[in-house]
């Protein structure tokens, strides 16, 4: 073999090198898993949340606004209340659910208001599985 025909082959091997390199791994079809337990369980209490304190225009929620993080990537997701009118405030009332379990936690500055007892009565009837917007309908 000539030396130029060795570059030539080297050459052909090193591009076989790179372009094997430069092509993906095969993706395996993904599956998903499904929502968790907490996801599935903030999803009926924020949808009720939203209907019965916020698209209701209810007076006693007039003065704040949800912000939504269900697709929380960490694991717990939650909505937040906050000033209407400062949207990146300090939330006021934090309603989240951890992990795989389906148990809400609830707490912020709002829980120790007059408006902390209904808040708690609320969310217990939502995450209960009944979306009325009051406790006797």
């Amino acid at each position: 073999m000539t030396m130029r025909q060795t570059i030539a082959c080297l050459a052909l091997i090193a591009t076989g090198f790179v372009l094997a390199s430069c092509q993906s791994s095969p993706k395996s079809a993904t599956v998903p898993a499904g929502k968790s337990a907490s996801l599935l369980a903030m999803e009926q209490v924020a949808i009720a949340a939203h209907k019965c304190w916020i698209a209701s225009k209810d007076p006693a929620f007039k003065s704040y606004q949800m912000a939504n993080e269900l697709n929380s990537f960490s694991g717990t997701p939650r909505f937040l209340l906050v000033p209407v009118k400062h949207y990146g405030g300090k939330p006021l009332l934090v309603v989240q659910a951890k992990g795989n379990s389906s148990r809400v936690d609830v707490f912020g500055p709002l829980m120790a208001e007059p408006l902390g007892a209904r808040i708690g009565s609320d969310i217990a009837r939502w995450q209960a599985g009944n979306p009325s917007c009051t406790a006797d309908a």
